[in-house]
């Protein structure tokens, strides 16, 4: 089938202008890079996708949106971008609010877009990795600095070009075999911190999921799927804070904080909070996981979805920065499970 060209794209898109990008991309068999890019010209502006050179900007327009997305679950969360800090593997964000993991490798394609609506401009900021899929988008609010977005455009605006795309790289399916178990859960016993976790597991070649099947008692428990959804209702209903981790392979989002409104719409839950919303497909949650972690500072639970393929949907783990974690600990403790999965 013949790509879409731009021109096609904007006609298509004139005919159903209210529905969502990412909609409208899947309708037509595009990506969601290609529709942006089909404006250049019609509102888009081509700009540099390096986080080193772009965030630091994005701090400069004061309040806005920060979202961050996968195929099953959507996070988004108000506040600024202050405290950037650079890395030659990954980057941080570490503003109060916007708590965001960056992997600059799959920062590749970037785009300012300006958009008419009927109460005036809206302006976003969208970042697509090498194979043209969302990795991060920005949207600035009415409190924004929207008289900086001329200032922006002049300093990150690059030569337009057509689009060199790659194709997607698949979700890795769980890997490593039970025969692995014992080194797997010896090195799980030393732990001394969480983002050890990776690097253990890959030590035992295996990957997270991987990980999660072979481990079994105590360090995890398979739960039903509605345990997510158990999860952020009993974490609302009874003010327990939570750090909820939302990603894809260029970006991690983390909302911490309590949470307060939770709405089923749908085959959606959500959370529609002031400051923070996430949306997730709860039918997608094929695998979730209880996870139990050894620290210096204290056992660390978390509650952990994966969809069929494979794919980390969202992690939610309790808020440990001045919280108890009794409140947490027995809230997970709590949580239906499938089966015990057997050491």
């Amino acid at each position: 089938m013949a790509r879409l060209g731009p021109n096609q794209i904007r006609a298509l898109r004139a005919e159903t202008p209210r529905a969502r990008a990412r909609d409208f991309a899947a309708l037509h068999q595009i990506t969601e890079a290609e529709l942006v890019a089909a404006f250049v010209g019609h509102g888009t502006t081509p700009i540099v996708a390096d986080p080193d050179r772009l965030v630091p900007w994005v701090g400069r327009l004061g309040e806005v949106m920060a979202l961050t997305r996968n195929e099953h679950c959507v996070h988004e969360r108000r506040g600024t971008y202050s405290d950037y800090r650079t890395g030659a593997f990954a980057s941080m964000v570490l503003d109060p609010e916007i708590d965001l993991r960056i992997f600059p490798k799959h920062w590749v394609h970037a785009f300012a877009v300006e958009e008419m609506a009927e109460d005036g401009p809206k302006r976003s900021l969208q970042v697509f990795d090498a194979a043209g899929h969302a990795v991060h988008k920005v949207h600035l609010k009415p409190e924004s600095r929207h008289d900086l977005w001329a200032d922006l455009l002049g300093n990150m605006r690059i030569t337009a070009r057509p689009l060199d795309l790659l194709p997607r790289v698949p979700v890795q399916p769980a890997k490593g075999g039970t025969s692995g178990g014992q080194a797997l859960r010896a090195a799980w016993d030393r732990m001394t911190d969480t983002h050890q976790f990776l690097g253990l597991v890959k030590d035992q070649e295996m990957n997270r999921l991987g990980a999660y099947r072979v481990a079994g008692a105590p360090y995890v428990a398979r739960l039903e799927p509605e345990a997510v959804t158990l999860t952020l209702r009993q974490a609302a209903d009874n003010g327990i804070p939570v750090m909820i981790f939302v990603g894809n392979a260029g970006c991690i989002q983390i909302h911490g904080g309590p949470i307060e409104k939770i709405v089923p719409m749908g085959p959606w839950i959500n959370v529609m909070d002031p400051r923070f919303n996430l949306h997730l497909r709860a039918d997608r949650l094929a695998e979730v996981y209880r996870v139990w972690k050894p620290t210096r500072t204290g056992d660390v639970f978390s509650v952990e979805a994966f969809a069929a393929d494979g794919e980390l949907i969202l992690q939610v783990f309790g808020y440990r920065k001045n919280t108890p974690a009794e409140p947490w600990n027995t809230l997970v403790a709590g949580l239906p499970m499938l089966e015990q999965v057997p050491a």
